[in-house]
């Protein structure tokens, strides 16, 4: 597979379908930062502790699924890689975190050691990406578990950090 085709260099890129579409099509800002998010967890899955790589190797998977529905045009769409089975998914890894960690004292600042920082970065990015499928989403309408999923991504970031800033104890409040 050749890797530089030249066929971007007007500044059209192809969706998955060979649909070719502007490279500051919003599309691309969705998927594009999903693939982004991808990258930071793959940095996280680094410093995390072993019976967490599992659980974001998972999430990897996922994000190229995301990524996916995301670059397919909807007359293109054979079927959604996002389910309600993954939202079911997230929401139980948050309710099983939720479980592990005391309450909180006030905000929590990104910080708490190389694995705490790196999940707030994921959270971030995470924000970020459910903006830009919001914003593809007025343009062209997302199924109703992408949305959920992704803003149940950012909570499962959230706690994760916290949890490895306690691990470290060295989650910081406000």
């Amino acid at each position: 597979m050749k890797i530089s085709t030249k066929t971007g260099d007007q500044g059209t890129t192809a969706l998955i379908g060979n649909v070719r579409v502007p490279k500051n099509d919003s599309r691309l800002e969705a998927y594009g930062t999903a693939d982004e998010l991808n990258a930071h967890v793959g940095l996280l899955i680094e410093w995390v502790p072993q019976e967490e790589k599992e659980c974001l190797s998972a999430l990897q998977r996922k994000l190229f699924d995301l990524g996916t529905d995301l670059a397919t045009p909807e007359e293109k769409r054979k079927i959604i890689h996002i389910t309600a089975q993954d939202v079911d998914d997230i929401e139980k890894q948050i309710e099983q975190y939720e479980k592990q960690l005391p309450p909180m004292k006030g905000f929590v600042l990104p910080a708490g050691g190389k694995a705490a920082a790196q999940a707030h970065v994921c959270r971030c990015v995470t924000r970020r990406m459910e903006r830009n499928i919001y914003q593809l989403h007025t343009q062209y309408p997302q199924p109703q578990n992408i949305l959920i999923y992704v803003n149940r991504l950012s909570d499962f970031f959230f706690l994760m950090a916290r949890k490895m800033a306690i691990i470290n104890s060295n989650e910081i409040f406000l």
